[in-house]
């Protein structure tokens, strides 16, 4: 067992059981209790909702009575932590249940008080997906709020791909409505909230880029000193696909690139060993070069295919002729993340898009084994 899934484990259902019996001494919790024991064994995700499950069996039907709880149980110094992600999930459950605007609007409100604590930001997609646009509406307001989580909130709950979480469809299929919530904070002085607001705007842009680049140059047009960084991580996933206004967006020129084939250290690699390799990146144009370089693996996958994931190397400014020579040793290592399979992988390398051939290796032994970190 991992010791992500440990983060609910049956002493944290037990505190939060004193909690909430503290602020409503007239319920027993009784399926809280049974809780405690059940989540041992379980992921993450399935004790989130064993413990959220409780909480809808153990407190009376209905929107107000819910909600009068949870505000409550904030005051209690022992409702901290990872019992609060269930909890979020349970205000959603309960705040929807009604279908009424008065339940769903104090509802939100209530998932803005519990992120201080804890992100709300997986119980704030069952909202979205219930009452889109003016669950967009509500999170607009939240950007002028005075602490970051909340506005982070804002931010981070409506992001196209939020990882781990639901999707919602509606978000994909219109692209512009978070605009007013991301243009509210990309000046935020609290970097926690602009990173969020930089992934936010790289979901954009696999969603769909000329939305994602029409935001990026109105950014750029108005930034403040965090402006240049943000966009750079914000257009990350379109300078990797040498998206030609990204790339005159960040500042990239040169279309006249050659870039020769990768020379490996090695034709096989061991499993948990590493490649190491070198190109030459040459600007053959008449003009200075200012240029995005980036490698890609192709790696082996469960089915026997090879998909390429591109990651950043250097940026670079040549001169008309000019040559460089990049190297880089990419270590396949066990991680949490990523299951290596042996077999057929490859090595290129991109200047502004242009694309090396690619150098073929293999990697030995069973990488299959996921570690901790």
């Amino acid at each position: 067992m991992g010791t992500m899934d440990e983060l609910i484990d049956p002493a944290v259902v037990t505190r939060l059981r004193k909690a909430l019996k503290a602020v409503a001494p007239q319920l027993e919790f009784a399926a809280l209790a049974a809780a405690g024991r059940a989540v041992a064994g379980n992921r993450l995700r399935d004790r989130v909702d064993i413990v959220r499950d409780a909480l809808l069996a153990d407190v009376p039907d209905g929107f107000p009575v819910a909600a009068s709880t949870v505000r409550d149980v904030l005051d209690q110094p022992g409702f901290s932590g990872w019992m609060i992600w269930p909890t979020t999930e349970f205000v959603s459950v309960r705040a929807l249940e009604s279908g009424s605007t008065a339940d769903f609007d104090a509802g939100m409100e209530l998932l803005s008080q519990l992120t201080i604590a804890l992100s709300s930001e997986f119980a704030v997609r069952d909202m979205l997906n219930a009452r889109p646009q003016r669950a967009v509406d509500i999170m607009r307001g939240w950007t002028g709020h005075p602490d970051q989580h909340v506005r982070r909130l804002a931010s981070e709950g409506s992001r196209a791909y939020l990882p781990w979480a639901k999707r919602v469809p509606w978000l994909i299929a219109h692209p512009d409505a978070t605009r007013g919530i991301v243009d509210s904070i990309y000046r935020d002085p609290e970097e926690y909230v602009r990173r969020s607001v930089a992934n936010h705007l790289n979901d954009l842009s696999r969603v769909d880029p000329s939305i994602a680049t029409e935001i990026a140059q109105a950014w750029h047009n108005e930034p403040d000193t965090s402006t240049p960084r943000l966009l750079r991580h914000g257009l990350r996933t379109l300078i990797k696909k040498a998206d030609p206004a990204a790339l005159a967006l960040l500042g990239f020129t040169g279309d006249s690139l050659r870039v020769d084939r990768p020379e490996l250290s090695h034709d096989r690699v061991p499993s948990g060993g590493a490649v190491s390799f070198s190109a030459v990146v040459t600007n053959d144009g008449d003009e200075e070069a200012a240029v995005a370089i980036d490698y890609s693996i192709g790696f082996q996958r469960a089915d026997g295919s090879v998909r390429p994931k591109t990651f950043k190397l250097a940026s670079r400014r040549l001169a008309p002729g000019e040559s460089v020579v990049v190297r880089k040793t990419h270590s396949f290592r066990p991680i949490t993340t990523r299951a290596y399979y042996p077999g057929a992988h490859f090595v290129t390398v991109q200047a502004n898009g242009t694309l090396s051939p690619r150098a073929d290796f293999v990697l030995a032994g069973d990488g299959r084994r996921r570690e901790n970190r």
